[in-house]
């Protein structure tokens, strides 16, 4: 199993013992609000989604010093993308300190060195300008506004 470290950080592949903490990150309002409902509701719904969705692509529970799981921050391969790109999601209460700045840095840098992706993309709400800014942080810029499948609306494209 791949485990990455920065200097704040250790973000290793999610595993069925890491059901409730998924269970409360895809229904944080957060998660929600940017990323969609996924109708997650139980500990055996979090676990089938650790095995059917983090399971097909590079994903990472990040964790903070004390191993306390903050987020997640994984290469997502999307319908309507011709490379992957990077996706993650921070419980609220984590928001603002950084830690997506730092995990998506590593992720990217794992991306290109470990997986030898020349791109990687990534998309956003419209409206998520937290999440931009640390994409633009991490050297992705805007390009334009894409229609993918299965997105009610439009997506802010970013890419290398």
């Amino acid at each position: 199993m791949t485990e990455l470290r920065t200097e704040r950080l250790t973000l290793a592949p999610p595993t069925l013992e890491d059901a409730p903490f998924v269970l409360e990150l895809l229904n944080d309002p957060g998660w929600i609000a940017n990323i969609g409902d996924r109708g997650v509701r139980t500990l055996e719904q979090a676990r089938a989604y650790i095995g059917e969705r983090f399971a097909k692509t590079p994903w990472f529970v990040v964790r903070d010093a004390e191993g306390r799981p903050l987020g997640m921050c994984g290469l997502v391969e999307r319908d309507g993308l011709d490379c992957p790109d990077i996706g993650y999601a921070y419980l609220e209460r984590h928001s603002g300190k950084g830690y997506a700045t730092e995990a998506a840095r590593a992720v990217l840098a794992y991306g290109r060195e470990t997986l030898g992706h020349q791109r990687i993309a990534a998309i956003t709400a419209p409206h998520n300008t937290p999440s931009q800014r640390v994409l633009e942080k991490i050297g992705l810029r805007f390009v334009q506004m894409i229609n993918l499948p299965g997105h009610a609306e439009a997506s802010a494209y970013f890419t290398t």
